[in-house]
C-alpha cells in the first residue's frame, strides 16, 4: 500500500493511565487505563456519551486531560517533534474550504510538513479521490468528504492511525474499501484505534475491542471472547416433522418460533430435552446459536446507556 522504504518497523503503543477529563461537576472519562498495541485494530465502542470522543481528543491535544496522562510512544501529543508524520487523526468532519481541491487541500499541508507532490498523489489515489483531485470539494458528498478525511490522516505516512466514526457518509463499496484499508495499515505494523456505532463492521474489522460505558473501562478483550461471555439460549432445529416437535417442546415449556417450515429456533429448555424432542421426527441438524457482537455489546452496555428510547406504546 505504501512504499516499503517508509514502512514504520512497529508502531508505538497508544497509552491511556488514569485518565480523568470533568466538564463542571461531571466526569465525561472517569479514571480510564487501557493499552493500544501495534499490528491489529483496536475498535473503540460505547454508547452516546460513554466518552469515546473526548478520550481521543484527549489523545491528539485537543482537550486537556484534569487527571491522569495520554501518551503515545511514552510522549503526549503535543510534545511529539513532527505529529502529522506520526500520528494520523479523523476525529471530526474534516474542515476543507468549499472552493478548495482535495489536491490543493493535500498540497498546502504537504508543503508545510516538508512532503513531497508524489506523496499528496499516493494518498489521493489510496482514497480514490484520484479522479476528482482538482475538483472544488464544496460538491463533494459527505462520503467524498470523508475519503478525503482519511486521506489527510493518511498523508504524513503516520505509524499510529486514530479515527472517529470514519464509516460516517460512506457508502458499502467505501465501508468495504475502509474495512480493507485499516486491515491492511495493522498488517504494515501500524497502530490502529477506531470508534464506531456498527457493531456489524467492527465484528469482520476489529482484532481487539475497548468498550466504555459512562467514562469507565467495560470491556479491554477480543471479538471472540467477548461474544463468548454472553449466553445466548437459543438452539436451531431442522427437523422434518417440525410441527410435531414444536407441540412437544411447547408442552414442556419451551419458547419456540420458526422462519422456514422446517427450521425451529428453541430456547428455555435443555438441550437435551430438544434433542430427546427431536429424535425420531427426521432430525438433521441441532445447533446452538452463537451470540452476535451486537447481542453482546448490547448486554454489556446495559446499564451504561446515558440516553435510552422509550418503546412506543410504553408512555
Amino acid at each position: 500500500m505504501f512504499p516499503a522504504a517508509r514502512l514504520p518497523s512497529f508502531g508505538p503503543m497508544i497509552e491511556i493511565t488514569h485518565l480523568t477529563k470533568a466538564y463542571g461537576s461531571a466526569n465525561a472519562v472517569d479514571d480510564l487505563s487501557f493499552t493500544v498495541r501495534p499490528g491489529r485494530v483496536t475498535g473503540f465502542l460505547g454508547p452516546n456519551g460513554a466518552g469515546k470522543s473526548t478520550t481521543m481528543r484527549v489523545l491528539v491535544g485537543l482537550a486537556r486531560a484534569t487527571a491522569g496522562t495520554a501518551t503515545i510512544g511514552g510522549r503526549r501529543y503535543v510534545d511529539l517533534p513532527d505529529p502529522l508524520r506520526q500520528v494520523g487523526a479523523l476525529l471530526e468532519a474534516p474542515s476543507v474550504h468549499n472552493g478548495r481541491s482535495p489536491y490543493h487541500h493535500l498540497l498546502a499541508l504537504a508543503q508545510t510538513h516538508g512532503l513531497t507532490t508524489r506523496r499528496v498523489d499516493e494518498v489521493l489515489a489510496l482514497a480514490g479521490l484520484d479522479s476528482v483531485a482538482r475538483r472544488r470539494a464544496g460538491g463533494f458528498s459527505l462520503g467524498m468528504r470523508q475519503r478525503l478525511g482519511i486521506a489527510t490522516a493518511l498523508l504524513g505516512d503516520p505509524a499510529v492511525v486514530i479515527l472517529d466514526e470514519p464509516t460516517n457518509g460512506l457508502d458499502p463499496d467505501g465501508v468495504l474499501w475502509l474495512r480493507t484499508l485499516l486491515r491492511d495499515l495493522a498488517a504494515e505494523g501500524r497502530t490502529v484505534l477506531v470508534s464506531s456505532h456498527l457493531m456489524s463492521e467492527m465484528a469482520v474489522t476489529a482484532h481487539h475491542l475497548l468498550i466504555i460505558g459512562k467514562g469507565r473501562l467495560l470491556a479491554d478483550t477480543s471479538v471472540d471472547d467477548l461474544i463468548a461471555m454472553v449466553e445466548v439460549d437459543r438452539v436451531l432445529v431442522r427437523v422434518d416433522r417440525a410441527r410435531e416437535v414444536r407441540d412437544l417442546l411447547v408442552s414442556r415449556g419451551a419458547t419456540v418460533t420458526s422462519d422456514a417450515a422446517d427450521v425451529l429456533y428453541v430456547s428455555g429448555v435443555p438441550l437435551d430435552v430438544i434433542s430427546a424432542a427431536a429424535a425420531g421426527h427426521g432430525l438433521r441438524e441441532l445447533t446452538p446459536q452463537r451470540a452476535s457482537l451486537e447481542q453482546a455489546y448490547m448486554e454489556l452496555t446495559r446499564g451504561a446507556v446515558e440516553f435510552g428510547a422509550v418503546p412506543v406504546g410504553a408512555r
